[in-house]
């Protein structure tokens, strides 16, 4: 497909109404740049912004997909863990019978480098590196946003996630607490995006000696951070709370727990049928201290960052606190209940041993395989209608 003028303008994006999505469809429109269209399900009833195009499209029926996704240029795919865990393939392979030339596959985090320790123990490597393997064999590039967790998200959920059940004022602090890790807001991944997209596709013509261009990320990870480049830790969000709360140290429950006994609970709490174990040995593996260096985690980007390439500013970790807080304070979930509650329905299978069915559903969920070190794993997810539109996402 050939692209007018070097760019990119058609842009669809498939979870428009969601947290992640929507942020990427609001910062698009801001160029006034790009033409947005959002993939929706018939019944979606998920406000989208102004400018938008809507199109009503069958997942399960390949030949609305690739109608839905005929002449765009760039495809955004965001969906939670709890998604059908075959739609990411559909899509995928719907856009490269479309002729789309770009995805931004549902790889948001970072991509462990291979051979590493990180890599190897990462609950999600599996997935990123099936995803990958998929685009490339159907001849799709892709670009991953390598952004870290989500800030506001990780911070407002429970202990199982960045460690904080802040409305409580408890903290759990995984070994010190001082390990920094890269974590990005909504908002700047869709500054990235936007950024990105608005960029020159190839070096030619007029812009043959432009500082970046799209193709610069042919089937690599674009790396954000939202903060100060150098990473933050647990003992920095403590600290901004305290900030934006008023509060100290002494106003909290503090507690420390070793970062591998964490993970390794984590793992076992899966096995045992507990949605949450999953968020446990995920974030925990992900706050490991560096074997250089105990204060940086595997999860800190380091001299990969690219927000100056982009042009992304630094953000305020207090304002991004801030607008956590609020969330809680206003009683958001997207889990639609208490998570500490929740049980797995199902079998959870692990190498070597017995399954486990846990009965009593207090939610539906669906499985996803993956392998952990060397345990074939069954996770246990939760499935959530957030954005109404007949997918489930953050």
């Amino acid at each position: 497909m050939a692209f007018p003028n070097n760019r990119i303008t058609k842009v669809a994006v498939v979870g428009a109404s969601g947290r992640i999505g929507g942020a990427f469809v609001e910062a698009l429109l801001k160029t006034k740049e790009h033409i947005v269209t959002a993939l929706r399900h018939p019944t979606s009833k998920g406000e989208l912004p102004h400018g938008v195009h809507s199109v009503a499209v069958d997942y399960d029926d390949e030949a609305s997909l690739v109608k839905a996704l005929e002449g765009q240029q760039f495809l955004v795919i965001t969906l939670s863990a709890s998604a059908p865990s075959d739609l990411h393939s559909r899509l995928t392979s719907a856009a490269a019978k479309a002729g789309v030339p770009y995805v931004m596959p549902n790889i948001y985090g970072g991509l462990p480098e291979a051979g590493t320790k990180f890599a190897e123990e990462s609950i999600y490597t599996p997935q990123l590196v099936q995803r990958r393997q998929e685009l490339e064999q159907l001849g799709v590039k892709y670009i991953a946003m390598c952004c870290g967790f989500w800030y506001e998200w990780s911070l407002a959920l429970p202990e199982q996630w960045y460690g904080f059940t802040v409305k409580e004022r408890k903290v759990t602090l995984f070994d010190d607490g001082n390990a920094k890790i890269s974590t990005s807001t909504w908002d700047q991944c869709g500054r990235a995006l936007a950024s990105l997209l608005s960029l020159p596709v190839e070096r030619k013509g007029v812009d043959e000696h432009a500082k970046a261009v799209v193709s610069d990320w042919d089937n690599k990870g674009m790396y954000i951070s939202s903060f100060d480049t150098k990473g933050v830790s647990q003992r920095d969000m403590l600290d901004s709370l305290h900030r934006v709360l008023g509060t100290s140290d002494k106003d909290w429950e503090i507690r420390t727990e070793n970062s591998t006994k964490r993970y390794h609970d984590g793992l076992a709490e899966m096995k045992s049928g507990q949605m949450t174990g999953f968020a446990k040995a995920l974030y925990t593996r992900v706050f490991y201290p560096s074997d250089k260096d105990k204060h940086k985690a595997d999860g800190w980007y380091e001299d990969k960052i690219q927000n100056e390439l982009l042009g992304l500013p630094i953000e305020s970790l207090d304002e991004a606190s801030e607008r956590t807080v609020d969330m809680i304070e206003s009683g958001w979930n997207p889990f639609g209940g208490s998570v500490d509650t929740v049980v797995v329905v199902g079998t959870v299978s692990v190498i070597a041993e017995e399954a486990v069915t846990v009965l009593k559903p207090v939610v539906t969920y669906t499985n996803v395989d993956t392998v952990v070190g060397d345990a074939n794993v069954t996770i246990p997810v939760v499935e959530v209608a957030v954005d109404n539109d007949g997918l489930m996402r953050a």
